[in-house]
């Protein structure tokens, strides 16, 4: 069965008069946070067009690439979008009830908030009301600032990225510490660990540029150009 197909299910399951938010209060069991994470990031990104208050393209265009989206399943990708985008609920509402499912320092909320970020740049442009409202959903979600920074750092093309903030790490810390950090990181992005914490098939691949980030960093600070 399809994660669109659960996502089906789980929207049919919502009772009459009920908003999205309901969705993240049923989906906490391990086998079901792919489908939870799927509807939030489709939810949070309508959510986040209406910030900016336009919906582009390249935005349309960087969501299929988070989330491959088969011939005949693309209705239920429209549906979720459609009620995020009518519901009376505020996206810190879905953002606290989707942080709820999780801890503060759990990956897969790094894992939300890039594909997020990974949607907000698609039109090379990022807008003072999206960086107010990706700051407010890490809020909400319970991430931590030191964690936010480092995907900005890698998303933000506002001048050079610092390999220290890329890493989540205070510049200059022990080589120790922020080689431990660049494991970490590594070790995060295994598509089996990111399947495992529910992190669904489709939005593996952002891992990719993710490692292609951290790498660098790590190679500038133990080559002392950092």
């Amino acid at each position: 069965m399809s994660i669109w197909t659960l996502i089906a299910d789980a929207l049919s399951a919502l009772a009459s008069g009920e908003g999205l938010a309901a969705v993240f209060d049923r989906l906490r069991a391990p086998p079901q946070r792919s489908v939870a994470f799927t509807i939030a990031v489709i939810a949070l990104g309508a959510k986040m067009a209406k910030a900016d208050g336009l919906v582009t393209r390249d935005e349309v265009m960087a969501f299929r690439e988070v989330f491959l989206i088969p011939p005949g399943q693309e209705q239920n990708a429209a549906r979720v979008y459609n009620l995020a985008r009518q519901d009376v609920a505020g996206f810190d509402e879905y953002a606290r009830r989707v942080g709820a499912m999780f801890g503060p320092d759990d990956p897969v909320l790094g894992d939300l908030m890039e594909g997020l970020f990974h949607i907000a740049m698609a039109d090379g442009d990022f807008h003072p009301a999206e960086e107010e409202f990706l700051q407010t959903v890490a809020r909400r979600l319970g991430m931590r600032d030191r964690a936010f920074r480092a995907i900005r750092a890698r998303f933000v093309p506002d001048a050079d990225p610092d390999p220290w903030e890329v890493l989540g790490v205070e510049p200059g810390a022990p080589l120790d510490e922020a080689r431990a950090a660049w494991r970490r990181i590594v070790r995060e992005s295994h598509p089996d660990r990111m399947l495992a914490r529910g992190v669904p098939e489709e939005a593996v691949r952002l891992a990719e540029s993710r490692l292609i980030d951290v790498n660098r960093a790590w190679e500038e600070i133990s080559a002392g150009r950092a």
